[in-house]
């Protein structure tokens, strides 16, 4: 009978099988790790390049024709030519321009035939070439804010001299920018002067940093 007795069999751990089979899934699960830090290191650098904006080159050449487009707008109105003014513009109903005036008021024009009624109006009437009564103008802190290739704001400090030279009258200036068939154009123009506080020309290299300001205080 003892011979026919069965022996105990040795204890088995209950999860052997489960140990046995995860061995070779631990290998490929290793592999699959590495693989996908590799993908990582691979791929996503050329995603977040594929994701960036235009590139730097691109943005600046942007920049370069806004204010290209700006002085030419400035340039051409001095020099009597209509046609070169005109075409700085989008002659839409929402243009517009607006600045302040040294007797405290301020002169302004919605929409382009607003603006050509008098801007244009004036430049047909004074036909004579003029030398701008700001000869030097320097800007300063100029920041843009870009809405997708085709539209831009920007704004700046500029300093404008008097015909001597010797001191400059502040002013903020703010534009709106649309493109159009590949060329900046202006939809706003504001400009905000302080007639009162003209600085001195020596003074001019020491403004830096022009960001809050009150009744023309703090700019030095």
């Amino acid at each position: 009978m003892n011979q026919f007795a069965l022996k105990p069999s040795p204890a088995r751990n209950p999860f052997s099988h489960y140990l046995l089979i995860t061995q070779p899934a631990r290998l490929f699960l290793k592999c699959c790790f590495i693989f996908s830090l590799l993908a990582v290191t691979v791929i996503l650098p050329g995603c977040k390049q594929s994701n960036a904006g235009p590139n730097e080159k691109n943005l600046q050449a942007d920049k370069d024709a806004i204010l290209a487009t700006i002085e030419k707008e400035t340039e051409s109105f001095f020099a009597r030519d209509y046609d070169a003014w005109k075409s700085t513009y989008a002659q839409t109903d929402y243009t517009f321009q607006a600045w302040s005036n040294r007797d405290g008021t301020f002169d302004a024009s919605v929409g382009w035939n607003g603006i050509n009624s008098t801007v244009g109006k004036y430049i047909h009437e004074n036909p004579e070439p003029q030398s701008s009564s700001h000869p030097v103008v320097e800007r300063k802190n100029i920041r843009y804010k870009f809405y997708g290739p085709n539209a831009c704001y920007l704004t700046w400090d500029q300093f404008n001299s008097n015909k001597a030279g010797d001191n400059f009258h502040h002013s903020k200036e703010v534009r709106v920018m649309e493109k159009a068939n590949g060329q900046w154009k202006i939809v706003c123009v504001a400009a905000f002067w302080d007639y009162v506080n003209p600085i001195a020309a020596d003074k001019l290299k020491d403004i830096q940093r022009m960001d809050k300001e009150t009744r023309g205080t703090d700019k030095l």
